[in-house]
Formats: structure tokens, sequence, C-alpha cells
């Protein structure tokens, strides 16, 4: 599926259901939000995206906390959470990436293309939050630009698996 066609599916989602997205992003540095502006109406269910690249930033908008920071780095699964339900201050829908563009920095436990991104939807029910682990089958290519191809493929695919967030949790959001 293109990149236009997954956006397109989210914006249908989100304003039937009469909601607005928020993005945080580290590793992908406002391409999400760039691409889920790229389609007219965006206004509609957008209000505010956020290049949160620095552990600073996290903390100060996001209000990471900084024990996550310190205990388990800006690439983990629980700064990616909590980056997620930060975002819960500006919208009720919440799309977060934390990762490893390279070339350098990587190591065998966060090898370079590992991303996590963070969902979230916060209704009358409660916040449902999810994390996904993703490793870019980019990082291992041996490729011109690498460091754009993978920033690319995080994005494209922190949408894909936002679309199924959405699909599997905006019912139970709407349960009674």
């Amino acid at each position: 599926m293109e990149t236009e066609e997954i956006v397109e599916k989210i914006k249908t989602i989100l304003i039937q259901n009469s909601l607005k997205i928020a993005c945080a992003e580290s590793c992908t540095g406002g391409l999400v939000s760039s691409y889920l502006t790229d389609v007219a109406g965006a206004s509609n269910f957008i209000e505010q995206n956020f290049v949160t690249y620095s552990n600073e930033a996290k903390m100060r908008f996001l209000k990471v906390k900084k024990e996550t920071l310190d205990n388990f780095g800006a690439v983990s699964q629980q700064t990616a959470y909590e980056m997620a339900q930060g975002l819960f201050e500006y919208e009720p829908v919440t799309i977060a990436t934390t990762g490893l563009l390279g070339p350098d920095g990587g190591s065998e436990l966060k090898p370079v293309g590992l991303c996590y991104m963070g969902f979230g939807i916060k209704c009358n029910k409660g916040e449902i939050i999810k994390v996904v682990k993703f490793n870019s089958s980019f990082a291992q290519a041996d490729i011109e630009n690498k460091r754009v191809v993978i920033k690319k493929d995080i994005a494209k695919n922190a949408l894909l698996n936002l679309v199924g967030f959405l699909e599997e949790n905006i019912a139970k959001c709407k349960e009674t």
C-alpha cells in the first residue's frame, strides 16, 4: 500500500470518529507529520505535532521521565510509551517514533534501523497505548542515502501500524 493510501485511510478513520491526532517524532524528524499533512483536509484531523529530537524536548513537551531516559535510553519501548502517553495532553489519538537512523551509533542491542513506535487512544474508558518494535530492513543494505531511506521506511511503517491500531481500538473506546 502506498503512503498516500495509508494516510487517506487514517484521515477517514479519524474524521468519521471525530478524532484528532498529535505526533511526537524523534528519529523520523517530522516525516510522519509531513505525510499526514500531505492530504487535503489535514486540518480536520491534526491539531499539532512535535519533533522532540533531544531528551530535553521529550521531557519538556511530552513529560517523558528523566529516569526513563537514564535507565532505558531514548530508543526504548518505555520512552516510546511515555511519548505516546504524553501526547494525550494535546489530543486523544497519538503516534510517537524514537529510533536509530545511523550510520553510526548502533549497538548489538540497539542496531541502526531500530525504532519503537508508540500509539495511543484516550477515551472515557481510559487510555490504550501500544508500542511496536520495528527494525528497518534497509539498515543492512548497501545503499546511497541509507539514513533517509531508513527514515522513510520507519515513517511509512508507523503510519501503517497506526491504521491497524485504530481499527483494533476505536471500537473498544465506543463500547459502553
